[in-house]
């Protein structure tokens, strides 16, 4: 990756727009020398009815969005012209030049904020406002690799403690509005648990998006009113996300807003371009919560903030880097490839083409007639994709993946009892890069396994009772962010266990997916098979069709069947 030639900063605010797309998205003016700001969407305010409606200040409807009445910021200044209506679809421009915002002036002991310039608003599509969802900006034209490179997941979140980040924003927020001669908030960790989630979850997914109804979570403790801002940066300057909230009319009144009295932050680290990721939610109370503390880190009668997490079998031994291998040459190029076994023990992929679409299918490897499971995953995180294979005689075995080509010798990670699981693989733990094992025994226990490289897998935590599934399937259903578990049933009902990034599946009940997979033998999860970050399952099916169900919008999507000549084969994971 290349370094940056010389200091260059990029920030976004969240603006929502759905009361007027001409307030769509905007750039605006720098605060720290040589960088630039672009906005998308708007801060979200909403006052709360006795009967759960909500409705603000300014009386505006919520055009049938079922988000409650939404209070719409001011339009905010611009430092370039207006993008044509029709070129791109992402709403984004190019960065603006390096513009610079004078510090706020004090009129008597009263700051006063400046008055930004007047310019148009960007042009931004209006389905997109539509929906409250905007992907991040594209880098600037010209940016260096490391801001145009890679692309985002789970396994993009960097674990970093966020301690020092969340207490500079609490710190920042109650100045201002000490300055302002407003109450400070107070820090609740419930609250602040529920914007953490919020911003690991739009971080993963490199969208910028309120949460719908956040209000309305358990975690709210039942405010009166509500409010949330959210930006993002490339650096990991924690002040300075305040910094652009003040500059935003809209942002700014969520901040000096006097009927807030307790607020939750979140801080989210990634790998890509935007390093720091802010979610503040803010909340009022006729009376505070038990639980109210004075700061992060501080106390309302005993106990803080930031008490230590306990340790999990999540916690990374070591920090990952996302590697960069050119896998032209491998086995398996992507995680889009369709890999099969055939009657002959033969391991065959059919590398992607884009659209649904695969190459010819090309021998990557034999002897796998008495494997159980084949699950393809980077196992060691070197970039090349390796198999982890279930064998019929309850060994467990790893081939690691070479990038010029072909496997390496297996290693044993276990030696025996593993022929009774059922098994999926993935990214379940949001803040370990490396790829975990899931494991479902005879007696319907569900068990995490946490990677160990090469070592024996005999560390374990159970993470659900009571689960029936023949098939097991590791995949990002719900498009939050965070891999979920599909459970085939024996009698073909699917049940789906969602993952909050934690050992254990999200407490609720379960929904079924469909009904109808009983004549399913295999399922594989397939990324970036219609689009970059898409994701979707493939399913072999009676009478030798292979189907492919998209699962980029949070649902099952009609299947296409899959071309070729599937008899005698059987879909690795």
């Amino acid at each position: 990756m290349n370094k940056f030639a010389a200091p260059a900063v990029v920030a976004m605010l969240c603006a929502l727009a759905l009361v007027s797309p001409a307030a769509g998205m905007y750039s605006g003016p720098t605060v720290d020398g040589p960088s630039v700001q672009v906005g998308a969407l708007g801060p979200r305010t909403v006052t709360l009815g006795p009967a759960g409606t909500a409705d603000d200040d300014g009386g505006a409807a919520d055009a049938g969005t079922g988000l409650g009445s939404l209070l719409a910021p001011a339009v905010e200044p611009v430092i370039t012209p207006a993008s044509p209506a029709g070129e791109g679809t992402s709403g984004t421009a190019a960065a603006p030049p390096a513009a610079t915002v004078a510090a706020p002036v004090t009129t008597g002991s009263e700051p006063v904020a400046p008055e930004p310039p007047s310019l148009p608003p960007l042009w931004a599509p209006e389905a997109e406002l539509a929906h409250n969802k905007t992907a991040a900006p594209a880098p600037p034209a010209g940016a260096p690799e490391s801001l145009t490179t890679g692309s985002l997941g789970t396994e993009a979140l960097v674990p970093d403690s966020n301690t020092a980040a969340i207490l500079t924003v609490f710190n920042e927020i109650n100045k201002y509005r000490v300055a302002n001669s407003l109450a400070p908030v107070k820090y609740h960790p419930t609250v602040a648990g529920l914007a953490q989630e919020w911003s690991n979850s739009i971080a993963s997914r490199e969208v910028i998006e309120h949460r719908a109804s956040f209000w309305t979570d358990p975690r709210a403790l039942n405010p009166t009113s509500a409010g949330e801002v959210i930006a993002i940066r490339t650096d990991r300057n924690a002040a300075m996300l305040v910094e652009w909230w003040k500059t935003s009319p809209g942002h700014n009144a969520m901040l000096l807003d006097p009927r807030f009295n307790v607020m939750g932050a979140g801080i989210s680290y990634t790998n890509s371009q935007y390093t720091i990721w802010g979610v503040v939610n803010f909340f009022g109370y006729t009376t505070l919560p038990a639980g109210t503390v004075t700061s992060p880190g501080g106390s309302s009668a005993g106990g803080g903030a930031f008490p230590a997490p306990a340790p999990t079998v999540c916690d990374p031994a070591v920090k990952h880097m996302p590697p960069t291998l050119d896998l032209t040459s491998a086995a398996i190029n992507s995680a889009a490839d369709l890999v099969t076994i055939n009657a002959s023990g033969q391991l065959i992929n059919r590398p992607s083409t884009g659209n649904r679409t695969f190459g010819a299918a090309k021998v990557i490897g034999s002897g796998f007639g008495t494997a159980k499971e084949v699950l393809t995953t980077d196992w060691d995180r070197d970039g090349a994709y390796d198999l982890l294979t279930q064998w019929n005689d309850g060994r467990l075995t790893l081939h690691r993946g070479i990038a010029t080509g072909g496997f390496q010798p297996s290693f044993t990670l276990g030696s025996g009892g593993w022929e009774t699981m059922t098994l999926a693989v993935g990214g379940w733990c949001a803040n370990n890069r490396l790829p975990q094992l899931v494991a479902l025994d005879a007696g319907g226990t569900l068990f995490l396994y946490p990677n160990v490289g090469v070592a024996d897998m005999s560390t374990r935590t159970q993470m659900a009772t009571g689960v029936s599934a023949r098939k097991l399937a590791m995949v990002d259903y719900d498009a939050d962010g965070f891999q979920d578990l599909l459970a085939i049933k024996p009698d073909g009902g699917v049940l789906l266990y969602r993952g909050a990034g934690t050992p254990a599946p999200r407490v609720e009940a379960r929904l079924t997916v469909t009904t109808d997979w009983a004549d399913v033998t295999g399922i594989r999860p397939l990324r970036d098979v219609t689009a970059l970050n898409s994701t979707g399952v493939a399913l072999r099916r009676a009478n030798d069709v292979v189907q492919y169900w998209n699962l980029s919008t949070g649902t099952l999507a009609s299947p296409s069947n899959i071309t070729g000549s599937w008899a005698g084969q059987r879909l690795a994971q």
